[in-house]
């Protein structure tokens, strides 16, 4: 599990990128350079990175899923997942 700082940052990064995405997009099209360096370093989407919303995990992302390849399959093997069961059994 990720600390939940970590977990907080990333929450933090994402709202600060939806709240400045119109003034980038604008500030892009009119080759303002200079005003999207007096931009929050953090606005920028580069800085956003998939993690599970379960654990926190920022690696083995499912993206049609939303979490992490171990939560993924600790929930299947418990039946949390709809349609997705363990292939041996």
């Amino acid at each position: 599990m990720a600390k939940e700082g970590v977990k907080a940052r990333d929450v933090k990064r994402a709202r600060l990128v939806a709240k400045y995405a119109d003034k980038r997009a604008a500030m892009k099209a009119a080759g303002d350079y200079e005003g999207l360096d007096k931009l929050p370093k953090n606005a920028s989407p580069v800085r956003l990175h998939n993690r599970c919303k379960l654990s926190g995990r920022p690696r083995g992302y499912m993206r049609q899923f939303g979490i992490s390849r171990i939560v993924f399959r600790d929930m299947a093997l418990a039946g949390k997942i709809p349609g997705v069961k363990k292939a041996s059994w």
